[in-house]
């Protein structure tokens, strides 16, 4: 082979392997264009373009009274597109960069005007498209901003990019914030009514289109707009009253303080609902301060002490082992070399019914030991048959699990552990569930599930209804009941609640509790801890609200009457006088000719004031009686009374408050006796004596 023809052959191959090379990236070319073109134009855009979930308002939670709760309110970040349309040219940017700067910094006053005009300069260097401004913007705040210089030449001209934030609020601060809860990504329990409503709270989130610019920053493609707009979430509507949950923490918080206990809890029911109207729980933080950090009303569990003996007398009445008039002893009962005392010390033989009311714990082991010691299940199927073994399925989370002893359990001993049981011990139960228990009594002997939550609501309609849920139709029989109810009364009448919790004005059910609290690691003789507590009802005689107060560890005083008794009687007192629907007495109509009654004047700033309040017209009489004959159909007569300067003011008819009141204008010191009205004075009215002295006056 000659050597052109070697050349050409050589110079034939390299052209036929680039004619190959090109076939191939020709055939690639189309590959990646019309085989592959959609999957790499999409990943093409992933990385320029890519949509982003806006997050929902959240929904409200009120109050059952309609007081708002918890709520979301809009909050801005304020951004700013250097280049955008009507700022292009820099003799308008600078012209008013320095308008702007004066502006924000005189509004927000967080920088000088120095300041933000350099920052804004900088910016606009950089050509920054996505420039921060400022967080935590309100919509108030955003209306007047957008009428600053340069944000005011159009919405989408002036630069200003408003990206709205939303920011959880609630009303009324630390009331009820145990119950309302919190939403928190970086919580794994969820927490309270938002966290156990948060499906229909959260709403649904939206979509928006975002860009990536220079430097890596995304921002939307309309900051104003959204491809597909959230949906709110729905309200919730709880069973809380704002006013009684204010009262229930403002009266544990108090107590708490002067006894300087550990923590508190206090829970107050409807009995005929469930429904919770306030729950208030409070944990020491340094010397004289409490905040809400734990649950224990539901999360609390406890031996509960001597309020759990309502469940050892209805087993024992239950199954005729007793009755309210049996005799018992008090004071010390020993059982296997172990003695089961009463703190306050013995009443002598008495009836199971005073046994109950003075909160005798020898009485109460002696007679579960002794009736149910050869078969000791019966005592505790009862308990088991009233699910105080069980949760109560609340509709918040964090519930505790009770611990109710059996004699099949690894635990139980057959001396020791039903004799403890009878007055409290060796369990495990939540303030909750014992204040439920309670509540049962209360509600004729129907024990229901405690409910916080009404109802659902969206856009004012509603979603879902919630009823209370019956564990128990009937926990006993109303022979049982009726005795328990009046064993009940018995120890707020007559027994340890009598000086602390009785009121005349109505009747109080309920027990008082004390109990020592076990130390997890070395039990009860490690160191000495009290759990004080009161649980009952009110009205006594038509039951309307359960109360459960629980006092952890107070070092001032440790007995149920002395510590938590205070707290249930202020809480009881306050709701009965708020509750206009309980034992309200009917509007007085007066029949015929009958005439309104005259009164005589006293402090006329308070008397206006109760005439405007009771919507009554005030009608004149004079002193001399020359109008005795007017008309008091239409409103209520007083007769004007005239003192003599420097004389004893003549006070017969009149009120001690209006007494009191005309005798201090006029310089002289009372002391009152009896009740009703003024009928009669030391002293003379129109008698010339020495201001300061005394004048008594007597009253019927």
């Amino acid at each position: 082979m000659g050597i052109r023809t070697n050349i050409l052959l050589r110079v034939y191959l390299a052209f036929g392997l680039i004619l190959l090379f090109a076939l191939a990236v020709i055939v690639q070319l189309c590959n990646v264009q019309f085989v592959q073109g959609k999957k790499w134009r999409s990943m093409s855009d992933s990385l320029s373009v890519r949509y982003v979930d806006v997050e929902a308002g959240r929904g409200n939670i009120f109050s059952v009274d309609g007081s708002l709760l918890a709520t979301s309110v809009p909050e801005y970040e304020l951004r700013m597109d250097m280049l955008a349309g009507a700022i292009e040219d820099d003799e308008v940017f600078y012209g008013k960069v320095d308008s702007l700067a004066e502006k924000m910094s005189a509004f927000f006053g967080d920088k000088s005007k120095r300041q933000y005009s350099r920052l804004l300069r900088e910016a606009r260097k950089e050509k920054a498209r996505y420039y921060l401004l400022k967080r935590k913007v309100t919509y108030q705040q955003l209306k007047k901003v957008r009428q600053f210089p340069i944000f005011n030449l159009g919405r989408y001209h002036g630069g200003l990019i408003a990206v709205q934030k939303n920011k959880r609020i609630m009303p009324f601060q630390t009331l009820a914030a145990r119950t309302i809860g919190y939403k928190n990504d970086n919580v794994k329990n969820p927490v309270g009514l938002e966290g156990a409503y948060a499906n229909y709270i959260n709403g649904e989130k939206g979509r928006r289109l975002m860009h990536r610019i220079a430097g890596g920053t995304w921002m939307p493609v309309n900051a104003d707009e959204y491809d597909i707009a959230p949906k709110e979430g729905a309200d919730i509507i709880s069973t809380i009253d704002v006013n009684f949950q204010d009262v229930a923490q403002s009266a544990l918080e108090k107590q708490l303080i002067k006894s300087n206990a550990d923590h508190g809890a206090v829970i107050l029911m409807e009995v005929a609902t469930g429904e919770v109207r306030a729950v208030a729980n409070f944990t020491k933080i340094e010397e004289g301060v409490y905040k809400e950090k734990f649950n224990y009303a539901i999360a609390g569990n406890q031996d509960p002490g001597s309020t759990f003996k309502v469940a050892s007398y209805m087993a024992l009445l239950e199954d005729h082992k007793v009755d309210t008039n049996t005799m018992v002893n008090t004071g010390n009962y020993p059982i296997k070399g172990h003695i089961i005392k009463d703190s306050h010390g013995s009443i002598g033989r008495v009836t199971v019914k005073r046994a109950f009311e003075e909160s005798s714990n020898a009485a109460v082991a002696y007679l579960v030991n002794t009736a149910y010691h050869d078969n000791q299940s019966q005592f505790t199927d009862h308990l088991y048959d009233w699910h105080l073994n069980e949760k109560l399925g609340l509709q918040i989370p964090g519930e505790a699990q009770p611990v109710v002893k059996n004699p099949k359990n690894r635990s139980w001993n057959k001396n020791m552990t039903l004799p403890q049981m009878a007055y409290g011990y060796e369990m495990q139960l939540t303030p909750l569930k014992m204040l439920s228990f309670y509540n049962a009594i209360a509600n004729n002997g129907k024990y229901v599930s405690p409910i916080f939550v009404r109802e659902i609501r969206r856009l004012g309609n509603t979603v879902e209804r919630f009823n209370c849920r019956v564990i128990n139709p009937k926990i006993c029989s109303d022979v049982t009941l009726k005795k328990m109810q009046e064993m009940l009364e018995g120890v707020v009448s007559e027994g340890t609640g009598k000086g602390i919790i009785y009121n005349p004005l109505y009747p109080i059910a309920g027990k008082t509790g004390t109990a020592q609290v076990a130390d997890a690691n070395r039990g009860y003789k490690a160191k000495k801890q009290y759990q004080a507590s009161f649980c009952g009802y009110f009205p006594a005689n038509k039951p309307k609200y359960s109360l459960i107060v629980v006092i952890n560890d107070p070092k001032n005083g440790y007995y149920g009457a002395q510590v938590a008794g205070p707290v249930f009687r202020e809480i009881a007192d306050k709701v009965y006088s708020a509750d206009m629907g309980i034992n309200q007495t009917p509007p007085t109509h007066l029949v015929g000719n009958t005439t309104m009654p005259e009164v005589k004047q006293g402090n006329m700033k308070a008397l206006k004031y109760v005439y405007a309040k009771l919507g009554l017209k005030p009608l004149y009489a004079s002193a001399s009686g020359a109008d005795n004959g007017i008309d008091t159909s239409s409103g209520i007569a007083f007769q004007e009374t005239k003192f003599k300067k420097g004389a004893v003011p003549n006070v017969t008819g009149m009120s001690l408050s209006d007494a009191l009141y005309v005798m201090g204008n006029a310089g002289y010191k009372v002391m009152a006796r009896g009740t009703g009205m003024v009928k009669k004075q030391s002293v003379t009215g129109g008698s010339i004596i020495p201001k300061g002295a005394k004048i008594i006056l007597e009253l019927q």
